[in-house]
């Protein structure tokens, strides 16, 4: 069986793995909320980039996410001089929820009340 690997997938790991660097370096120099990126997605036509982000504090999430979509602009020039890339999409920044809802199911689970997000 044949394995399709597309040209996405290589540039969805190396955008997360660049933005995950980039996202790092602003949270420790800018005094972000702690985030880091847990995926990258990018459009067919590599016009648009969704970077999902997970806060280590969930109720910092939202100015995380607003901080980090400010500063999309300046990340998009570093990756452009970083990444081998004709154009680099544009950067928005999104909130991944997943690890709140794994946490609030495993809560569930051991019988202990969820904590509110």
């Amino acid at each position: 069986m044949p394995s399709t690997f597309h040209r996405t997938d290589r540039i969805n790991a190396e955008l997360r793995r660049e933005l995950g660097m980039l996202v790092h370096a602003a949270v420790r120099d800018h005094a972000l909320p702690s985030a880091s990126v847990s995926d990258v997605e990018v459009t067919r036509d590599l016009d648009v980039a969704t970077a999902w982000v997970v806060a280590m504090v969930p109720e910092e999430a939202a100015a995380a996410v607003k901080a980090l979509n400010a500063m999309a602009a300046e990340f998009r020039t570093q990756l452009a001089r970083r990444m081998r890339l004709r154009r680099v999409p544009m950067l928005r920044f999104r909130y991944d929820e997943s690890v709140d809802r794994g946490e609030r199911i495993d809560a569930l689970l051991r019988g202990s009340p969820p904590r509110e997000s």
